[in-house]
């Protein structure tokens, strides 16, 4: 690995009233519940056994979208790296629009698919908004590996992206993915990571 390289791991907030509910999440804003907590947690430590392994590794980085459960799991990530967290706009949600809140297989059932409910955000323009985002990181940020807390929909638009002949992601909550790029080329080492409940 050069020095040029970067490690960007994309990790998903813990669950939600909303998620336990199958409900659309997007800019809504419930925040974690006590299953979610527990889950960033083990979240958190797996990521602090990874990256403090590394020898001659720089600090980490925590990013996080403006959501308060990414905020939340990135703050409890942050602490368990011993690095500050910062809020980055580009990492939001996807916009559901009017079906923000309502069941997923209802809004499946009635519409097809979730892309094609009406007023939902388009994957692509979730892809133009976070694909900058993640070339322009390294530059941004000077060294270390960089965390970013997100949301499943943003993290598998990404992702297909990167790969589209990969399967689609499960990308449960509080699960990570590890990307290692350099000048805007990313290799996919790892996705849909979760730590067990013993771990």
């Amino acid at each position: 690995m050069t020095i040029d390289t970067r490690d960007i791991y994309l990790a998903r907030h813990g669950e939600t009233a909303f998620n336990a509910d199958g409900r659309l999440r997007g800019l809504a804003d419930p925040p974690l519940n006590d299953t979610g907590v527990a889950e960033a947690e083990r979240l958190a430590d797996a990521l602090a056994r990874r990256l403090t392994s590394e020898p001659n590794s720089a600090a980490p980085h925590v990013l996080s979208s403006p959501l308060d459960r990414a905020v939340h799991t990135a703050r409890i990530i942050a602490s368990a790296l011993g690095a500050t967290n910062a809020v980055d706009e580009r990492w939001n949600d996807r916009d559901y629009g009017p079906q923000t809140g309502k069941i997923k297989s209802e809004v499946i059932e009635r519409w097809g698919s979730v892309d094609d409910a009406p007023g939902v955000e388009p994957l692509s323009a979730v892809v133009a908004r976070v694909r900058p985002a993640l070339d322009a990181a390294p530059r941004e940020i000077a060294d270390g590996p960089i965390v970013i807390v997100t949301h499943d929909a943003v993290i598998r638009a990404l992702i297909r992206d990167l790969d589209p002949r990969r399967p689609a992601l499960e990308s449960p909550t509080a699960s990570w993915n590890h990307l290692r790029g350099r000048a805007g080329c990313w290799e996919i080492a790892a996705v849909d990571r979760k730590p067990g409940a013993g771990a």
